[in-house]
């Protein structure tokens, strides 16, 4: 379990990883040395994966998000995989949830137009059969976070 000064730490680096680690140890009252420990045992512990850059998508021509919703024709093991297989090789499926109700799977898609949907789509339904397959095409996006509600986090 993770106590305030480490909740504090992964707050500051979620938000921004290239934080000085001078920076970090002032906000949370431990020294640089002391913070980088900190901060290598939190790596190790497995609560921080990996430090990633986040790109601006509409300057590298990737504006486009359409939210796709699947219906699945069976819940078998083998249908299961066979569709996990299939999103994995289409690198413009960012995110895929499996849900509870009547929708089975919801994908995220990154797309420079909605004009590449159809691509995208093709390639889905030729690797695997879907019972519906639904999308929506996002107009604005209201919010987008990176960062965690860390204080909802359970402390030590």
């Amino acid at each position: 379990m993770l106590n305030s000064r480490d909740l504090a730490i992964l707050d500051m680096l979620q938000r921004d990883s290239d934080t000085p680690l001078a920076e970090v140890g002032t906000r949370v009252h431990l020294s640089p040395s002391a913070c980088s420990r900190r901060i290598a045992h939190l790596r190790e512990a497995g609560y921080i994966k990996r430090n990633v850059a986040v790109i601006d998508r509409a300057k590298v021509g990737l504006p486009t998000t359409v939210f796709v919703t699947v219906s699945a024709r069976t819940h078998s093991a083998a249908w299961t995989e066979q569709f996990r297989q299939a999103v994995a090789h289409i690198p413009e499926v960012m995110e895929v949830y499996r849900l509870t109700g009547s929708i089975d799977y919801l994908l995220r898609i990154v797309l420079p137009s909605v004009d590449d949907y159809d691509r995208v789509y093709k390639a889905l339904v030729a690797r695997i059969e879907m019972n519906v397959v639904c999308a929506s095409i996002v107009m604005e996006t209201v919010k987008s976070a990176e960062s965690l509600p860390l204080h909802q986090a359970p402390r030590a």
